[in-house]
């Protein structure tokens, strides 16, 4: 008679029709699957652990299950210190022309920074600072600077104020310079944030161009009202 525990493709179709019985597994099998499904429970129960709580349960670990969240451990210390490079600034800082080449010329590798020169007094250089304090907590991988004008640049004509550099590692990828650039009062967060991702500087979330949507919702009513008015002068006429 056939062995039913006999590893043979009939044996297999008679196991799935269920004409024999499960193949019985050896003891020292059994024992193996489950020193892994326990390896496994235990380090999937650590990965829900903070780096404190895993070191308040190393107590409770086989020297094997250590090894393995020792591992795990060093992977989660790697993402956290990631994390803090990535999002390390959060805020516009202020410095002076003795600060340039500490914080923009040796910024670091891979790092863009914003510089914006301003003066008091100026409106619309109040306005950029109030929106790039609020990109700044947006884009914490990103250095946002500001400076007086001329403690940079002596000398430096007010007419080109307000005045933004974008860096990268030192050299300047982009430059906005003097009011007409950045549309007046009339320019929002979001314009100021799209024109900032198109130098490379910040990845913004916004779809398209705010301004493009401002200008064509202006068109629309300007449309709408010529309508409205030939209208009322063609019913006049009548």
């Amino acid at each position: 008679m056939q062995d039913p525990n006999a590893d043979t493709e009939w044996n297999d179709i008679l196991r799935k029709k269920g004409i024999l019985p499960p193949k019985e597994v050896p003891k020292d099998e059994e024992e193996e699957e489950a020193a892994v499904l326990q390896h496994q429970s235990v380090v999937k129960t650590y990965e829900d652990m903070t780096l404190e709580e895993l070191e308040e349960n190393e107590d409770e670990l086989s020297e094997e299950d250590e090894r393995a969240v020792e591992l795990y451990r060093q992977k989660r210390i790697a993402q956290w210190q990631a994390t803090q490079l990535k999002n390390k600034f959060g805020e516009v800082l202020e410095i002076s022309g003795q600060d340039y080449v500490q914080e923009v010329t040796n910024a670091g590798k891979d790092l863009w920074v914003i510089l914006h020169l301003y003066k008091q007094g100026i409106p619309l250089c109040s306005l950029i600072n109030q929106h790039l304090a609020g990109l700044a907590r947006k884009f914490k991988d990103v250095k946002f600077l500001k400076a007086i004008s001329t403690t940079c640049i002596p000398n430096y004509p007010d007419k080109n104020l307000p005045t933004i550099f974008v860096y990268l590692e030192g050299n300047i990828r982009a430059q906005f310079i003097g009011p007409l650039v950045f549309g007046g009062m009339n320019l929002t967060r979001e314009e100021l944030e799209w024109k900032l991702s198109e130098s490379g500087a910040i990845k913004t979330d916004l779809e398209e161009n705010p301004h493009q949507q401002i200008q064509d919702q202006l068109m629309t009513s300007i449309r709408a009202t010529s309508i409205s008015t030939r209208k009322d002068s063609e019913s006049d006429d009548d």
